[in-house]
């Protein structure tokens, strides 16, 4: 179980590291269902390029595709992406502790700097 996650993790961040395929994700996302002629329309590249993009995003599952005739369409899936974050959010509360006990700490440290300032000053 726990290598099926990390496979399908190592998938999607693979993924997600290329501007053309984020860019291809917030048009799904944002769009909903899309041909590949209406993802491929704002990118400047050739269409074997984007298909190139996108079969990539299909194989980390995070899109799925439906034929209708010769038109393809595809649409995002969003359970991937939700353990991406779920991922993240996890590391995220390691960090935002680990911050909030070095703000604990340079307040101590400052504090401690003031109370011996002033104990040298009344010498």
């Amino acid at each position: 179980m726990v290598k099926h996650y990390s496979e399908q993790l190592d998938r999607t961040f693979f993924a997600i590291s290329d501007p053309t395929r984020r860019a291809i994700i917030g048009n799904l996302a944002a769009k909903g269902r899309c041909s590949v002629l209406e993802l491929a329309q704002p990118f400047n590249m050739s269409l074997p390029a984007i298909s190139k993009h996108l079969k990539l995003l299909e194989n980390a599952n995070l899109i799925t595709r439906e034929v209708k005739g010769r038109v393809h369409y595809l649409r995002l899936r969003a359970e991937p992406m939700s353990e991406a974050s779920e991922w993240l959010a996890n590391y995220s509360k390691f960090w935002i502790h680990q911050l909030d006990s070095l703000e604990r700490f340079l307040m101590e440290e400052a504090s401690s700097g003031e109370n011996d300032a002033d104990s040298n000053n009344d010498e």
